[in-house]
C-alpha cells in the first residue's frame, strides 16, 4: 500500500448548493444515481466503506455520525446465488433538493422513470463517473486472461444508457460492450477489451487525494487490478 492510500483522506468541501456544479456535488449525485432514492423531501445516498461516506455526509453538510451504519447482506448482481456481507453506510438529506435534483438532473423521484441529464456536470465528468463507479460498478481482474474487467449494474437500463455516453465522450474515449440483462433480473455492461483501463484508472481518480473524493476500498482495488494486469507499479490513484 502507498503512502497515498494509507493516509487520512482529505475532508471534501460543504456545497453551499447541492445543485451548484462542483466535483464534490457531481461526486454526491452519482452516488445517488447509482445506489440511492429520493422522495419528495428526501435524498438517500448508500456507500459500502467510510471513506465514501464521510466523502458524502461533508459534500452534504451533515456530520458523520448522521450517517446510518450496518453490515449488510448483498447478492451478487451478476449471480443472485452469491451473497456477500459487507458494510453498508445509508445518508439521508432533508428537504427541497430531492424535488430540485429530480428536477433538474432528471433523477427518478418516488420510483418514477428518470431521464438522467448529466450534461451540467460536463466540466466535472471525472468526479460524476467515480461516483457511479463506485455505487453501482464493479471492479475484477480475471485471472484467466490476466487483465481487468470494470462493469457497470444498474436495475435502470437507461441510466447505464446514460453512463455509456458518459464514457463515450470521456478523455480517454472508453470504448463499451452492449448491455445485457443479469441473472438478477437488471442490465450490466462492461468496458469493451481494447478499452485502455490503466488510463481510465488513472483519469477516474485524478485529483482525488486533494478532494477527499473516493472510496478508499474501491480505488484499491482497482489500483492492484491494474498493477496485477500490467505487472508493474502503477502508484497510488490520486
Amino acid at each position: 500500500m502507498s503512502d497515498a492510500d494509507s493516509a487520512d483522506p482529505a475532508t471534501p468541501t460543504a456545497a453551499e448548493d447541492l445543485l451548484t456544479v462542483t466535483p464534490g456535488t457531481a461526486y454526491f449525485w452519482g452516488r445517488v444515481a447509482g445506489d440511492g432514492d429520493l422522495t419528495a423531501d428526501c435524498v438517500t445516498v448508500r456507500a459500502g466503506d467510510e471513506t465514501a461516506a464521510d466523502a458524502l455526509a461533508a459534500v452534504a453538510g451533515a456530520d458523520r455520525t448522521d450517517r446510518d451504519h450496518r453490515v449488510a447482506e448483498r447478492e451478487s448482481a451478476h449471480d443472485a446465488s452469491i451473497v456477500r456481507y459487507e458494510d453498508a453506510y445509508e445518508l439521508q438529506v432533508f428537504g427541497p433538493p430531492a424535488d430540485r435534483a429530480s428536477a433538474a438532473l432528471g433523477l427518478p423521484l418516488d420510483g418514477q422513470p428518470g431521464g438522467y441529464r448529466f450534461d451540467a456536470f460536463s466540466e466535472e465528468r471525472a468526479a460524476l463517473v467515480r461516483g457511479l463507479l463506485e455505487a453501482c460498478g464493479t471492479v475484477c481482474f480475471r485471472e484467466s486472461s490476466g487483465s481487468v474487467g470494470i462493469s457497470f449494474v444498474h436495475d435502470d437500463e437507461r441510466l447505464l444508457a446514460t453512463i455509456q455516453s458518459l464514457l463515450a465522450e470521456a478523455a480517454p474515449t472508453l470504448p463499451a460492450d452492449d448491455r445485457s440483462e443479469t441473472s438478477s433480473g437488471g442490465y450490466w455492461f462492461g468496458l469493451a477489451d481494447d478499452a485502455d483501463v490503466a488510463a481510465f484508472a488513472e483519469w477516474v481518480y485524478a485529483g482525488s487525494d486533494e478532494t477527499g473524493l473516493y472510496s478508499a476500498e474501491r480505488r484499491q482495488k482497482l489500483r492492484r487490478s491494474v498493477e496485477r494486469a500490467t505487472g508493474s507499479d502503477v502508484g497510488a490513484l490520486e
